[in-house]
């Protein structure tokens, strides 16, 4: 499934939030939204991935973002992850993938030589108005943050 194109709305969801309660997409509107969809907690590269999400959320809420991470896994699991390293933003457990697929997020991919299918890291960032404003596919853990960072930057200045 093809990813979601810059300038098209951000389709609404709800799920469960390792924070407790549900997350829904739709009430975060008039904040940029950072959506990055990871494959599985307490692995390497997902590890990464949030522990730089983590580093720079002060630098991203100034600029009037929310951080939301989403993959397969559990809320329990999630939450366990969130407290293991002090992840201050929620993590959203979409455990049949649906979320994933709506956004592209979800496919064949390959890991060291096998073929698998699953959530596929992938990041969208989105506007105020919910609109999609940026989009990364096959993200590569480290440093991706700070390209996130960098574009919030960039458009918060031009817009």
């Amino acid at each position: 499934m093809a990813t979601l194109d810059v300038a098209s709305p951000a389709p609404d969801f709800v799920l469960p939030s390792s924070e407790g309660g549900t997350f829904q997409l739709s009430q975060q509107r008039g904040r940029w939204v950072v959506l990055y969809f990871y494959p599985k907690d307490f692995t390497p590269g997902c590890t990464t991935e949030a522990c730089e999400f983590r580093d720079l959320l002060g630098d991203l809420l100034a600029l009037g973002a929310v951080v939301v991470g989403v993959s397969a896994d559990s809320a329990a699991r999630h939450q366990a992850f969130s407290e293991k390293h002090g992840l201050s933003f929620p993590l959203l457990s979409d455990e049949d993938g649906a979320v994933a697929k709506t956004y592209g997020a979800y496919g064949e991919k390959t890991f060291m030589g096998r073929k698998s299918v699953g959530v596929l890291r992938t990041t969208y960032l989105i506007d105020p108005e919910g609109r999609v404003a940026r989009v990364w596919e096959k993200v590569k853990a480290a440093g991706h943050a700070a390209e996130v960072l960098e574009a919030l930057r960039k458009l918060v200045r031009s817009g």
